[in-house]
């Protein structure tokens, strides 16, 4: 059995999502990865939220290095096996031993950038990110509540909320690497958005969509743990 290398808490998270041809995003993935669609559609999402209790199997975690903030602009995918899983365009953070460490770990495009958030009385989240070097911030104000719930396999919500595989490429060899992460489903809340932009989709020179985030999710988090990568069409190490 793959040993767990690192656990962490993913808190508060808020996915919005807008439908593209797949074509279009196609021409944006990296050769070996493949288009996973819906109906015809492709999608692109982007996730601010909260990395808690972030450590190493076998070292507790640190404080004011274990807590940090995450925002990260994804697709979905097949590899050449029709394993589903997610491709990431970018992963701003603002904590630099995790962004040094997944670049090298685990060939993730981590930026540095200058994130803020604090939730208001009205329950909330006010969430704040400018990739250092750029001049335009991303900003989401967002919030759940209500019962819990959770994705029903087969429908659109599964499909983009409950992914445990993620790809990634060596810049060096250009071989696509994949990494499994494991965590129980997300319990899904009645989504508030009270604010968005697109600033972390143009940061990353993807398309602009013209109108609202046709699918908005809100999860109070889950417990997960992240397995080492290896080359896909290699077995994982032991």
């Amino acid at each position: 059995m793959q040993p767990v290398l690192i656990y962490q808490k993913w808190r508060d998270l808020l996915f919005v999502h807008w439908s593209f041809s797949p074509e279009l995003i196609q021409a944006t993935l990296p050769e070996g990865l493949f288009v996973d669609t819906w109906h015809s559609k492709a999608w692109i999402g982007v996730v601010p939220f909260f990395m808690k209790d972030v450590h190493p199997r076998f070292v507790p975690s640190v404080p004011g290095i274990s807590d940090f903030l995450e925002l990260n602009v994804r697709t979905y995918v097949l590899d050449k096996e029709g394993r589903p899983g997610v491709w990431f365009y970018s992963l701003d953070c603002n904590q630099w031993l995790a962004i040094t460490t997944a670049r090298i770990g685990f060939y993730l495009p981590y930026f540095d950038a200058k994130m803020e958030a604090s939730q208001g009385a009205d329950g909330l989240i006010d969430y704040r990110c400018q990739r250092t070097g750029t001049k335009k911030p991303a900003r989401f104000w967002y919030g759940g509540k209500g019962m819990a719930h959770f994705a029903e396999p087969g429908t659109l919500d599964f499909f983009l909320i409950e992914r445990y595989l993620l790809f990634s490429r060596d810049p060096a060899s250009g071989d696509i690497h994949c990494g499994r992460v494991h965590h129980e489903p997300y319990p899904l809340l009645k989504p508030s958005l009270a604010a968005w932009d697109t600033a972390a989709l143009e940061v990353n020179g993807l398309p602009i969509p013209a109108g609202d985030p046709e699918q908005i999710h809100f999860s109070p988090g889950v417990d997960v743990r992240t397995y080492a990568l290896h080359r896909c069409g290699e077995p994982p190490p032991k």
